[in-house]
């Protein structure tokens, strides 16, 4: 019997799911899998394609919401945080007016990644405009501006496992 690896960005999941994955890890085969569901990385690799993006997705879903003033691939975000992305909400009073912008950063891992995984992420990043918490409300959202908000976010977890433990898969 395999003793199981904590598999840290699965931990809260079911033990059979991370048995299945822990099995392709063995195996040598998750790259495979995950190759089979996403063969090719998105192209979405710089900062201005990235807003040109996450403003896409906001006009369709969210015209509503507080502007964005900055939105880019963060390379310290993966490391430092142990997040995937960030929404800042930054407050400050200039000249007796009080000022407040909106940012979204992505973890740069997302640079060569699937689109669905990007989009998952940009998704989650648009609901914390509306919901700060992640409740109920937050993912009724994101299920509306993405209808396999779940699925995909379990196979992003399985993506990162695969990147943390046996490298890149998109070149």
């Amino acid at each position: 019997m395999t003793t199981l690896a904590p598999l840290k960005y699965l931990s809260a999941y079911s033990p059979a799911l991370q048995q299945q994955v822990q099995q392709l890890l063995d195996q040598d085969r998750l790259s495979v899998f995950l190759l089979d569901r996403y063969p090719e990385p998105h192209t979405i690799v710089n900062d201005k394609a990235l807003r040109s993006y996450v403003m896409a997705l906001k006009e369709r879903y969210m015209k509503q919401s507080d502007p964005l003033s900055k939105i880019i691939y963060d390379p310290k975000i993966h490391v430092i945080k142990n997040a995937l992305g960030l929404h800042s909400y930054v407050s400050r009073v200039q000249g007796g007016k009080l000022k407040s912008k909106n940012e979204i950063r992505i973890g740069a891992v997302f640079k060569k990644a699937p689109e669905p995984f990007l989009n998952m992420i940009c998704v989650h990043e648009l609901a914390h405009l509306k919901e700060k918490a992640h409740n109920k409300n937050f993912y009724q959202l994101c299920l509306h501006m993405q209808p396999h908000y779940h699925q995909l976010e379990f196979d992003m977890r399985v993506y990162l496992t695969q990147l943390e433990l046996k490298g890149a898969i998109y070149l």
